[in-house]
């Protein structure tokens, strides 16, 4: 368990506030991608990105042209978000109305990551955050593909996860209204996938046993 920071702190319903390293992990390990943000050029920008947890650091990689990790590289401060909507919470009333959902909040500097080895095993993980098993399955980047690749590091320092759960929390007088009340759950289908032109054999089993959920990366 790490203690929150001022700025990782879950202060708005700070019940469903998780800073175990197990609970953050697990979340960013099965979201697909986050979402960073940060200041450039004086005003707030916020970008979509695929992202990779290796122990306690997060990796993000990219063309050098791109605004985002330009600017992280400058050791900028940085808030990173990944959210998984697990169900849509239906109440009696609008005002209980809400989603379920695990998120996690990151605060830190980027780090440009020059070490060979540590760029090499960065850009093994978020290949295989995204398809687990895929670098092992494909022709290793060249030595011109890696140099026309940053790559961008932020501690897992200042981290927090918010976790909601659980049916809807209406008041007791409401409870005997004439309203449908409860959850829809939420989850993400992968379907067959769709072989590329000149492709005639079968997709791998990760591909054709893909799932987000369970994920247990280093």
């Amino acid at each position: 368990m790490q203690a929150p920071t001022p700025r990782s702190q879950v202060r708005r319903l700070p019940e469903r506030g998780a800073y175990d390293r197990d609970t953050i992990n697990a979340i960013l390990d099965e979201a697909l991608f986050c979402h960073v943000g940060f200041v450039d050029g004086g005003y707030p920008v916020v970008i979509p990105t695929i992202h990779a947890r290796v122990g306690t650091t997060l990796y993000f990689h990219g063309s050098p042209a791109s605004r985002m990790l330009r600017s992280m590289k400058q050791g900028i401060d940085v808030s990173v978000a990944v959210t998984i909507l697990d169900g849509l919470v239906v109440a009696r009333t609008p005002f209980a109305q809400d989603l379920n959902y695990r998120s996690v909040v990151v605060f830190g500097q980027g780090r440009l990551v020059d070490d060979p080895a540590e760029k090499m095993a960065a850009l093994e993980a978020v290949t295989n955050h995204v398809t687990p098993g895929r670098w092992e399955d494909s022709r290793p980047p060249s030595e011109k593909e890696v140099q026309a690749t940053l790559v961008l590091a932020v501690p897992l320092d200042e981290a927090s996860a918010k976790v909601s759960a659980g049916p809807p929390e209406d008041e007791d007088e409401d409870l005997g209204l004439g309203f449908w009340a409860g959850v829809v759950p939420v989850s993400t289908v992968f379907g067959e996938p769709v072989p590329d032109q000149g492709v005639d054999w079968p997709a791998p089993d990760y591909l054709n046993k893909y799932s987000r959920s369970g994920r247990s990366p280093a």
